[in-house]
């Protein structure tokens, strides 16, 4: 008997818990002022931001790059569950908000899946967690995935830390 295996893509999944009650920290993910303010790896402030928040809306953003170039983004929703949930497609852009390729890295998924999710703690305190999964990827891009997860966890602790020294200023 012969079993034949596929590469099964690991899903990236990373959680915080923040200081902050879930209604301020699902306005800081669904208004562009806010996002503005922490969005984004550190070192790179977000120099553009605009969202039409709704299913098949889209939130298109640009970073400012120590180097000074720009590197644009889109979010292209699917599911908006208010304050619990956000479905959306994730990829990197051009400056009019077409489909663009990783700047770094050529065989990254040219299209994420990202779930976040919104969850009330104790204390009023909110859990917030990211799942990402290559979204129509070919092979070599979910492999490029699969590889780039402890980068993905730096990216993502960095942006969650900027988060979560905004949530101690931010006013909903």
């Amino acid at each position: 008997m012969t079993t034949t295996q596929t590469a099964a893509t690991t899903d990236f999944v990373i959680s915080r818990v923040f200081d902050a009650p879930r209604d301020l920290v699902w306005k800081c993910f669904t208004d562009p002022a806010h996002m503005q303010n922490w969005w984004g790896p550190k070192g790179v402030p977000v120099v553009a931001s605009k969202m039409d928040l709704r299913p098949g809306g889209t939130y298109h953003y640009g970073m400012k790059n120590p180097d000074g170039s720009v590197m644009w983004g889109r979010m292209v929703y699917r599911e908006i569950i208010p304050p619990e949930k956000l479905v959306f497609i994730n990829s990197f852009s051009d400056e009019k908000g077409g489909l663009g390729r990783h700047p770094m890295a050529p065989t990254w998924p040219l299209e994420m899946l990202s779930v976040f999710t919104f969850e009330v703690q104790p204390g009023g305190k909110t859990k917030f967690t990211v799942r990402w999964s290559p979204h129509n990827a070919t092979e070599e891009e979910r492999k490029t995935f699969d590889a780039g997860h402890a980068s993905m966890n730096q990216g993502w602790s960095g942006t969650m830390d900027k988060l979560e020294a905004y949530l101690a200023t931010a006013k909903a």
